[in-house]
């Protein structure tokens, strides 16, 4: 179980003294307690392979948001940080989809539905993310859908 996994990385990093994986790992495994705890389960139990991974894709894209901010900043320093941390937290998600592939589904699936104006792009967009549901970002896939219009 990828929970399981979390918990042993904590342990493999403290021995090696990997301050930045140890981070990465403990932020990890905090936001799994709060997700047991919002569940009403208890800290000590252990998230689904599906609940884990939606809590670290939420995860990463708290740090992509922090990146992006920081650059803003101008400070690379906690860009450079973010960057590592979402490195590590990335190695624990599914490769998501590339433009072109969520591309040719989104045309199909327009195709399927018999959409042709843009009245009906949420439909659509509906009808994708349901379907590509931790496949692709929600960000690739609007893009997508609006350039189909």
């Amino acid at each position: 179980m990828l929970h399981e996994q979390i918990r042993n990385g904590i342990k493999e990093a403290m021995m090696a003294k990997d301050a930045l994986r140890l981070k990465a790992f403990r932020a990890m495994s905090s936001a799994f307690t709060n997700e047991l705890v919002a569940k009403n389960k208890k800290p000590q139990d252990l998230l689904s392979d599906e609940e884990a991974l939606a809590v670290i894709t939420r995860l990463a894209k708290q740090r992509k948001d922090s990146i992006e901010q920081f650059k803003k900043g101008n400070r690379e320093d906690l860009v450079k940080e973010e960057q590592e941390e979402l490195t590590i937290l990335e190695t624990y998600l599914p490769k998501l989809m590339d433009r072109g592939e969520v591309e040719k589904i989104a045309k199909a699936k327009k195709d399927e539905l018999g959409i042709i104006d843009a009245t009906k792009k949420g439909m659509l967009m509906s009808a994708l993310m349901k379907d590509l549901k931790g496949k692709a970002e929600g960000m690739t896939v609007k893009e997508v859908v609006d350039s189909l219009f």
